[in-house]
């Protein structure tokens, strides 16, 4: 991990701003063998020389470019907090110290913290008190039931987290140009994009970075966009929302998508069209949960037509579940069209011939506001776009392509 010390972090930042070792030691308060010792290690951890040295002058070379760009974000983003609590934070503090901040902002538990990060709880509770020595402040309120961030904590510690984002984007941009697979991605998924898009766009993805690991999480929009804003996840993929629930994320429309009634074949509906809606009352529905676009959508339908909604329904997002118990010629479901596009066309399940008028709803990527992927991470990114543009727009059957 070539950012584990952040001071190291702020020499080389500081080398890369003014092309000098002296007028870098001076910008950190600190002596001038300090700082090239700093450069040292950061290029043995690195494994490659991070700085040209020359009669002309210092200059980054590609993998020290590579690196100015990711710990500029990573200091800007992580000085904006400390100063707000302290002007003297952003030169005592120290990763091990926000790395206890952060555990303990979490589990609001000082002993809980220390299990979760594996070491001591005086260890915790140590860095914590000095962090708050530093400040002059208290960090967080004590009680006998436990901890609770300040507001100015809780911010520190998310701000803290993205930078440590950004150091772990800079391992592998690193890893990449010595050809090494550093890390892994982690994709937050909703249903659709697990039962269609992500599929395939990791077949590709793995054509390309065999190596690389990559883990899907899914849960409901809310867990996945905390996680996103939390750094825990790099990008999601899924159904986008207009407009968008908070200011400090990025939405790309990758394609469209529209909702349909299903039923399990030989279904009483599926015999006597045209359907009518009034017909629907009289079933049990599976239909997502409340508050996602797919249900208000589901109950618009019957809004428009002055029709109360069906009240047996199952709520759920799982299309196996659906699709297993309309199986049983009772029930019906509502789901997107793409995410059952797979048994509509074995036949197992079969379109109602009533349309959910007003369903079109983008679907895409949805990533922090200022992200900037890994190559790796553009890599997959890319792949959905072509699996979308190759298999949902029409385009020629071709296979996928992309830069890696």
């Amino acid at each position: 991990m070539i950012a584990s010390n952040i001071r190291h972090m702020r020499a080389f930042l500081a080398v890369a701003e003014t092309g000098s070792i002296t007028q870098a030691a001076a910008q950190c308060f600190v002596s001038q063998p300090a700082v090239t010792q700093a450069i040292a290690k950061l290029e043995a951890q690195a494994d490659m020389p991070l700085l040209l040295r020359t009669p002309q002058g210092i200059f980054l070379t590609e993998a020290g470019q590579y690196l100015q760009r990711r710990v500029a974000r990573a200091i800007a983003m992580l000085d904006a907090a400390l100063v707000e609590i302290s002007p003297r934070l952003p030169l005592t503090a120290t990763r091990a110290q926000l790395q206890a901040l952060i555990a303990a902002c979490e589990v609001q538990n000082f002993s809980l913290a220390a299990r979760k990060l594996g070491i001591a709880q005086p260890t915790v509770h140590r860095a914590i008190t000095q962090l708050e020595r530093e400040a002059g402040r208290a960090l967080f309120q004590r009680s006998p039931s436990g901890i609770a961030p300040t507001r100015q904590c809780a911010a520190l510690a998310r701000s803290a987290r993205l930078a440590f984002v950004e150091f772990d984007q800079a391992d592998a941009e690193l890893g990449d140009l010595l050809g090494r697979e550093v890390g892994e991605i982690v994709v937050g998924s909703m249903p659709l994009a697990r039962s269609y898009v992500l599929p395939r766009a990791l077949a590709a993805f793995r054509d390309i970075r065999p190596l690389l690991s990559v883990r899907v999480l899914d849960g409901p929009y809310d867990e996945l966009l905390g996680a996103l804003r939390r750094g825990e996840i790099d990008f999601l993929i899924g159904a986008l929302r207009f407009p968008a629930p908070i200011e400090d994320i990025e939405q790309e429309v990758v394609f469209f998508d529209d909702l349909v009634l299903l039923a399990g074949a030989g279904h009483p509906l599926t015999q006597k069209p045209p359907c009518q809606i009034s017909a629907l009352q009289d079933y049990p529905f599976l239909v997502s949960r409340k508050g996602t676009p797919t249900r208000d959508q589901f109950e618009a339908m019957f809004t428009r037509a002055a029709i109360a909604p069906p009240r047996a329904v199952i709520e759920t997002g799982s299309l196996i579940l659906m699709r297993e118990t309309i199986l049983d010629r009772k029930h019906l479901a509502c789901v997107s069209r793409l995410q059952a596009r797979t048994e509509i066309a074995q036949g197992l399940v079969q379109v109602l011939p009533l349309a959910v008028e007003n369903s079109a709803r983008p679907i895409g990527i949805t990533t922090r506001a200022g992200w900037t992927p890994t190559p790796a991470q553009k890599v997959l990114i890319d792949a959905v776009r072509a699996i979308a543009k190759r298999d949902l727009h029409g385009d020629s059957p071709e296979s996928v392509a992309f830069i890696a």
